[in-house]
């Protein structure tokens, strides 16, 4: 498959079930609200050392929060719910509660809820008080700039990780400047993040290593310094690979996203110095969700 003269691999994306939540952060600036999204996806591109992966899905205006503050939507993602609930009240504590004017909310609703602010409250020290609205049990946590306003619990649903693509180009700086096109064309849709930095990869891994304690290593074919000593996937004139990782709630989700951003590098034609589109798989072997390439770019997502 072709697409203005950039080759797409007959290859697929294996990714993995996961367990994900969305919380909705507010403060009394987006600035502020962004300080607590920032720290709170911290050190969380991949649960291989990190144990949940999470960034910030988007911005939400006042009139789509529930206190009608300036806020974002975080998306947390890990291997299984004991973890996720964990990294998410830690980075809760450390985080949230503890940036100038910020609240918290639910930002997805399913039929298993995870503590939020539930044990947050502790805090208060026998001061916090809580009310119920609608339904719902709000905190409020006596902090030294006023209050803390936290929502009891939000929601836990099934999700998938590692959805991917791979850019094969020329040099170092075509290949991340394609990169950030692509980024930029996918962070304006809604139920995924792209969790490492800025949303891109340098060090791809696959399964295993020749070093026993390691149970992931770097991706040898391909890397292009190594052309000459493995058996790689790369031919003489690619110099530099980016991979773009995302996580979703959906199947539909992540595809869309996949489509969405190698359109947006194949829209760049092969003067960007693109020459293909891979992605990364362990044979089909280790994860249930396969996102075929050929069958996204060419609409039909199965």
């Amino acid at each position: 498959m072709l697409i203005n003269g950039i080759q797409i691999d007959d290859s697929f994306a294996e990714a993995f079930n996961m367990r994900g939540t969305r919380v909705i952060i507010t403060a009394q600036t987006l600035t502020w609200a962004y300080h607590a999204a920032n720290a709170m996806t911290g050190f969380a591109t991949s649960v291989i050392g990190c144990g949940v992966e999470a960034g910030i899905e988007g911005e939400l205006s006042a009139e789509q929060t529930p206190d009608g503050r300036p806020g974002l939507s975080v998306l947390l993602f890990a291997m299984g719910s004991k973890v996720l609930m964990q990294q998410l009240e830690t980075r809760m504590g450390q985080c949230v509660l503890t940036c100038p004017t910020a609240a918290a909310f639910a930002g997805i609703a399913s039929d298993e809820p995870i503590n939020l602010g539930k044990n947050l409250r502790f805090f208060g020290d026998g001061y916090q008080t809580s009310k119920l609205i609608g339904g719902k049990r709000y905190w409020r946590i006596p902090v030294m700039d006023g209050e803390f306003l936290c929502e009891e619990s939000t929601g836990m649903v099934r999700a998938i990780g590692g959805g991917n693509f791979l850019i094969l180009a020329t040099s170092q700086s075509a290949a991340l400047a394609a990169a950030e096109v692509a980024v930029a064309a996918m962070k304006n849709l809604p139920n995924i993040i792209m969790p490492f930095p800025g949303g891109v990869v340098r060090s791809g891994s696959k399964v295993g290593s020749r070093y026993q304690s390691l149970f992931a290593s770097t991706n040898d074919a391909f890397c292009p310094t190594l052309k000459g000593v493995t058996q790689t996937e790369l031919s003489a004139d690619i110099e530099s690979v980016m991979e773009i990782v995302i996580d979703g709630l959906s199947f539909d989700d992540i595809a869309l996203a996949m489509q969405t951003g190698i359109a947006a590098i194949c829209a760049l034609g092969t003067g960007s110095g693109v020459k293909r589109i891979s992605a990364g798989n362990y044979g089909g072997k280790l994860g249930p969700h396969h996102f075929k390439l050929h069958a996204i770019m060419g609409g039909n997502r199965p």
